[in-house]
């Protein structure tokens, strides 16, 4: 992984046990693009996640975080209904992308979903 703005660490599962921390490439395309566009930095809050961790936080059984092409995020100082509004427009036809009060939700998955928590 080499990215300007990210370390492999921030993409790391939470669970304190495992050594999970793959990230996908166009994960990390997407992510890099938001930072410079919004320019402010951009915090992780949830990307890896092995099974039992995700099961922990209730997290879907077929989540992309379990494929390290999730990540959950806030933009500093940026609501993130703007970051979601910000990717649909971007991304329009594909990936997973979700609104939550206090997070962004955005996948690299084949087709495009949307949803509110």
């Amino acid at each position: 992984m080499e990215s300007k703005w990210f370390t492999r660490k921030e993409f790391a599962c939470k669970c304190g046990k495992c050594d999970f921390d793959v990230v996908d490439a166009e994960l990390l395309k997407v992510l890099e693009r938001l930072r410079e566009d919004f320019g402010k930095p951009v915090i992780i809050t949830s990307a890896c996640r092995c099974k039992e961790h995700n099961v922990k936080i209730g997290g879907a059984s077929k989540s992309k975080h379990l494929l390290g092409k999730a990540a959950d995020v806030r933009v500093k100082d940026v609501d993130p209904h703007d970051v979601y509004e910000y990717l649909c427009v971007n991304y329009s036809d594909k990936y997973g992308i979700g609104n939550a009060n206090s997070f962004t939700h955005i996948d690299v998955r084949d087709y495009a979903a949307r949803w509110k928590y």
